[in-house]
């Protein structure tokens, strides 16, 4: 494939990145827009999996990595708040092979709960951060990530957004990296074991390897110059840059790769040669505080420009200092359930039921729109359920009878068993119902597997985790398993009979997801001519 030219989402390219460049294993949690990541890489020929949460996943990667393989992990720009622990601290250690973690952000929140910026993890945990500007340099800078983490022995991000992740460009890849070396662990308790004693230090190694990182950057980074007209000069990162080099043709560009650690003697030289200079980014102003910080004059977008995505229009309104009302989107069609989704049936039972729903993050949280109108919380994946026991344990008797957690079940895995735990251990008066929906895949990012499916990530066989045997095993009080394909009608009764309990409860809905079905029939026919087919051989 070297020299020619592949039409490639940012997504894909990062996956056929970590291919052509050596990465052994790729771990994650599906988000959009970062899921078709390792979805691409498991199907050109890479070793992916699904973890149950994004800590888990950079957990094993930190392992991967510490035995000398590259490795790369994906997630959505919110799932580092997950992965956060992880990640703070992984950064202080000494990681052997090249570890990217690539964090898609998601400006105007096409499909998230938030459009927070990624690039304050860069530095609040010390790690570089990458930001390309199309699939080209997506596909580079994953390989540029793995060899600057190799070197310098630390984790470095991969900071994409929706544009980049699922618009297409040109990609030239480059020749594959050949490295058939066995790998084995080199022990370094001083660089690994993050105890007080190891961590100071650790500390102070790691500012002078963002020094020395910072000096690379300044000499000979992933930037780009643009000479044009001194009047106006600016300064931009990720796809911004697109947008800024169409929107000023005649411009000074400068577009900065290497976002963290700044070359801020480089962006100042350049700051000196132009008449005005103007920073060009989406989401919060992260470099332009860190220019003005630095004592750069440097000018940003208006507050407005803050929210969304930018495009080649909102840049020329930020370039003519425009704070004119924007003009008003398009309305879309509102999201629904899909017809014939088994969520339906509970919502309808749960409006009729009059509960305070406290709800969580999946194709379940639509059921705060008409006709259901019964969700009255979301906050994070796996809150429902803490969420839910908070307002248990104030509201006067008569409204805690009224209220029930509902989680999915791929969300339930990622952060809901901790949920249970402290449902058993801190007990409200009233008892408490969780309500898991287990529609048989992650269908809100695209029908992905989890550990609660019984199949790995390429849909081959595994072992399922029995979500019943796990809450009977935690203590719960009450567990109930109802197939809704069969008895959609005892879901109430069931319902008004546990809300009057004053015991903890948890009842699993299960109907496979409507989309899903056809394709998890045949996965299950697969892995049982699989199955025969091994009992042949061994007869």
């Amino acid at each position: 494939m070297t020299g020619e030219r592949l039409l490639l989402s940012g997504d894909d390219a990062v996956a056929l990145g970590a291919l052509h460049a050596g990465v052994r294993l790729g771990t994650g949690y599906p988000g959009t827009p970062s899921t078709e990541i390792l979805e691409t890489f498991d199907r050109i020929g890479g070793r992916a999996q699904w973890s149950p949460n994004e800590k888990v996943a950079l957990e094993v990667a930190c392992g991967s990595a510490f035995a000398g393989a590259r490795t790369i992990v994906t997630m959505k720009h919110v799932g580092l708040n997950v992965a956060a622990d992880a990640l703070f601290t992984a950064t202080h250690t000494d990681v052997d092979g090249g570890l990217v973690i690539v964090s898609a952000d998601d400006p105007g929140m096409a499909s998230s709960q938030n459009e927070q910026d990624n690039r304050h993890y860069g530095r609040a945990a010390a790690a570089p951060v990458l930001e390309p500007i199309d699939s080209q340099q997506a596909y580079d800078f994953t390989w540029l990530g793995l060899e600057l983490s190799e070197r310098w022995k630390i984790p470095v991000i991969l900071r994409l957004t929706t544009r980049v992740c699922h618009a297409k460009t040109v990609v030239r890849p480059r020749a594959p990296h050949q490295d058939d070396s066995a790998l084995r662990f080199r022990r370094d308790v001083p660089a690994r074991v993050m105890i007080p004693a190891f961590a100071k230090p650790a500390h102070r190694r790691l500012r002078q390897k963002l020094a020395e990182i910072t000096a690379w950057n300044e000499a000979e980074g992933p930037i780009e110059e643009h000479r044009g007209n001194r009047e106006l000069g600016i300064v931009a990162t990720g796809v911004a840059a697109v947008h800024a080099r169409e929107a000023a043709p005649d411009a000074c560009q400068l577009t900065i790769g290497l976002t963290y650690p700044l070359p801020l003697e480089r962006i100042r030289a350049f700051a000196a040669s132009v008449d005005r200079l103007v920073v060009i980014e989406e989401g919060d102003p992260v470099l332009v505080d860190s220019l003005r910080a630095a004592g750069i004059d440097a000018e940003g977008k208006p507050e407005q420009y803050r929210f969304g995505e930018l495009n080649v229009a909102r840049v020329r309104r930020i370039l003519a200092r425009d704070t004119s009302p924007e003009s008003e989107p398009p309305a879309g069609k509102p999201p629904e359930l899909c017809p014939g989704c088994s969520h339906r049936a509970v919502f309808e039972t749960l409006r009729d039921l009059d509960c305070i729903v406290s709800g969580d993050i999946g194709c379940y949280t639509l059921g705060v729109l008409p006709p259901f109108s019964a969700m009255d919380t979301c906050v994070c994946m796996g809150a429902s359920v803490g969420v839910g026991l908070g307002l248990r344990h104030v509201l006067p008797e008569d409204e805690a009878r009224r209220v029930v957690s509902v989680i999915g079940d791929s969300t339930f895995v990622h952060s809901g068993l901790t949920g249970i735990a402290e449902m058993v251990y801190n007990p409200p008066a009233t008892g408490h119902v969780v309500l898991i929906l287990d529609n048989a895949t992650t269908a809100m990012t695209g029908q992905q597997e989890h550990p609660g499916t019984g199949r790995l990530l390429d849909h081959s066989p595994t072992k399922r985790i029995s979500f019943e045997s796990v809450c009977e095993s935690m203590g719960v009080d009450n567990v109930h398993v109802l197939d809704l394909h069969r008895n959609a009608d005892g879901l109430r009764p069931l319902l008004e009979e546990l809300l009057a309990r004053d015991e903890t409860s948890v009842v699993i809905t299960r109907q496979p997801c409507v989309l899903a079905a056809p394709k998890i029939r045949l996965y299950e026919k697969a892995a049982a001519e699989q199955a025969e087919c091994a009992a042949a051989t061994q007869d």
